[in-house]
């Protein structure tokens, strides 16, 4: 088992074994590996992540909860949830945010459970009425910097399903120019140009991911 975080585009992987995926990240000159834990090695892979020159990392340690935990306690955690939503033709809808093809998400409010959580920023973002949520695909996490401090955001991502005509409209306050339903032949294109986790979540929901 592991936990897969990105630094940037990056991954860090905290894990009890290798397996076949981290295995080939291990073997790459621009990885780093530790395999001792300790307060002082937690610290040294975080500051090593943001290195340019490292473009990958991997933690073994038997103990992941201890391990995790340790990482954890390092950012501020911030809870958010979204959606992988296909209409009725089996198309993805995706968005134009920041200069990358992305999917809708938001941070979680106040009282509110993931799943209303990923129901409502999906309808604000796209402007969708209708969508009913179907089951849980998988988390994802990465790290961002703000005002000086070091978050780390957990996301919970969603299949969704829309049925019926409906109006698109970006919201453009959260710098969302464009909203696209694509389908398989229009992948490619848009996920030459988006982040690693949202590869993670349509190869999780068994879309090609290949760039």
């Amino acid at each position: 088992m592991y936990y897969k975080i990105y630094f940037n585009d990056k991954p860090l992987f905290l894990c009890d074994e290798m397996d076949a995926a981290i295995t080939v990240y291990a073997h790459h000159d621009d990885a780093v590996y530790i395999d001792e834990f300790s307060p002082p090695a937690v610290n040294s892979m975080i500051h090593e992540m943001r290195l340019e020159k490292v473009h990958a990392g991997i933690f073994l340690h038997k103990d992941l909860e201890t391990l995790k935990k340790a990482f954890w306690k390092k950012f501020i955690l911030v809870k958010a949830a979204g959606g992988l939503i296909r209409n009725e033709t089996g198309k993805l809808l995706f968005m134009f945010r920041r200069g990358k093809w992305d999917l809708p998400k938001g941070k979680l409010d106040p009282g509110e459970t993931l799943e209303q959580c990923a129901i409502r920023e999906v309808r604000e973002e796209t402007g969708l009425s209708a969508v009913e949520l179907k089951t849980p695909l998988l988390i994802t996490w990465h790290t961002y910097d703000e005002s000086g401090k070091h978050f780390l955001k957990e996301t919970h991502w969603y299949s969704m399903e829309t049925r019926g005509e409906q109006t698109l409209v970006p919201q453009r306050e959260e710098q969302i120019t464009d909203l696209k339903w694509a389908g398989e032949t229009d992948l490619p294109v848009l996920l030459a140009n988006t982040f690693p986790s949202i590869l993670d979540v349509l190869q999780k929901a068994g879309y090609p991911t290949a760039r």
